[in-house]
């Protein structure tokens, strides 16, 4: 029977929460010297994947600049990219996967490290810095359409740190495979720049992650099937929360499993703009597809939770796309419960938030949400349920979302929002 799950306690962000990460391991001086280089088949994964757990992730994009203007389209020449992600849970081991899926030539890495995050924008602790190698090589080469792993290094990281990985690209990229709403900043240097402790050479910034799709970590804890994947549009990703302030759901929800003193892999799979039935340009590949790649396919998931279908029934009135109708939402879901199921992965329908308000409120695609909605409660089909519709909603206007949780445009909650619908998820559900 479908359990829902209901509002907790608010989470006291306190540092009595965080877990004190241990001193990094003992590791020779590395420098910028080259040599070496493999390709993505001769840098796979370690043995013993099962050991991995997933610390942050993002999924990744065609280039575009529909929303803002970024690197993606143009891509990279001797450029060094730096970029600031926190992790879920911690480990005394780290790798990174890089993406090049919609890459149209080979992907050269001439280098890249990982180091603990400094105190200012983009600088990072004297003495953190570690070389990444792939398949023992310095450099790697990705195929267009592949992903490659770095080779684990010892890095010893606790759960909701931060850690800063630097990438040099001295060859011409081409456009580049990226994740277009990061709400967090990225930095670009002309040169290399990846051993480099100050920020001072990196002049340029963006909001926007490249190649980049995720921190992996091991050791500390026991790898277990539980790590906890949130698939969705711009809601799970984040728009409308503070930039670099680690405020969307997934985010807040890895706080409070590190306030229950038990961290767990919380890992955002949402893009802006995604829809569950139709593919874009801009926004990837439509829900039903990428379920599988991003979701799925991460290290030891036990659980997924999906908040994804406004879009579906919002675009039409932009872009001139047919309309979806509920019935053609609710088949995509089920196309991803099945999906979750065949791999044996629970799977959490959250139902569609308010948009009052918003440029996607009709009376048309209201009637559409309720509706939609009502399947989500009743159905039966999820494993179970989380009410995001009641948990942000204004009691005295419930097609609205609360003044105090709306981030402005009546669509996105702020951060309050954000925090609202993490409480709203129960933690023995997960």
């Amino acid at each position: 029977m479908t359990r829902r799950m209901t509002p907790t306690n608010s989470l006291r962000r306190t540092g009595v929460a965080l877990l004190a990460a241990a001193a990094l391991a003992v590791l020779p001086v590395v420098g910028p010297q080259e040599g070496g280089g493999a390709t993505a088949s001769a840098a796979a994964a370690e043995s013993g994947s099962r050991a991995w757990h997933g610390g942050w992730a993002a999924s990744p994009q065609p280039p575009s600049s529909q929303f803002a203007p970024n690197w993606s389209e143009q891509g990279f020449a001797d450029h060094t990219v730096r970029q600031v992600v926190r992790v879920s849970t911690g480990g005394t081991r780290a790798r990174i996967e890089l993406s090049n899926r919609y890459g149209t030539t080979p992907l050269r890495i001439t280098g890249a490290t990982v180091a603990r995050t400094g105190e200012g924008a983009a600088s990072v602790e004297p003495g953190s810095v570690r070389r990444l190698t792939f398949g023992k090589g310095r450099s790697v080469t990705v195929p267009a359409g592949g992903t490659v792993h770095s080779d684990g290094v010892p890095f010893t990281v606790g759960a909701l740190e931060s850690v800063t990985v630097t990438l040099y690209l001295a060859e011409p990229t081409g456009p580049a495979t990226f994740h277009s709403f990061a709400s967090a900043t990225s930095y670009r240097a002309n040169g290399d720049h990846r051993y480099d402790r100050s920020g001072s050479a990196f002049t340029e910034t963006s909001d926007s992650w490249y190649f980049l799709t995720g921190v992996e970590v091991s050791g500390g804890t026991t790898a277990r099937r539980d790590a906890v994947v949130t698939f969705g549009d711009s809601i799970t990703d984040g728009v409308g929360s503070t930039l670099d302030s680690d405020n969307r759901y997934p985010d807040e929800l890895a706080e409070r499993f590190a306030a229950a003193g038990e961290p767990r892999s919380v890992l955002n799979h949402g893009i802006g703009g995604n829809q569950v039935t139709k593919d874009t340009v801009w926004a990837g590949e439509k829900g039903v597809t990428r379920f599988k790649f991003d979701a799925l396919n991460e290290p030891n998931v036990g659980t997924v939770v999906v908040l994804e279908g406004i879009n579906d029934f919002g675009s039409s009135s932009w872009d001139g796309s047919p309309e979806v109708s509920v019935e053609q939402l609710i088949e995509g879901h089920r196309s991803l419960i099945r999906q979750a199921h065949d791999r044996g992965v629970k799977v959490i329908g959250a139902t569609l938030t308010p948009v009052k308000g918003s440029f996607y409120y009709t009376p048309v695609n209201e009637a559409k949400r309720e509706a939609f909605n009502h399947w989500i409660r009743t159905s039966g089909e999820y494993d179970a349920v989380v009410d995001f519709d009641r948990a942000l909603a204004d009691p005295a206007d419930p097609d609205r979302i609360l003044p105090a949780y709306d981030s402005g445009d009546h669509l996105h909650p702020g951060d309050a929002g954000y925090r609202a619908m993490a409480q709203a998820l129960d933690l023995d559900e997960l």
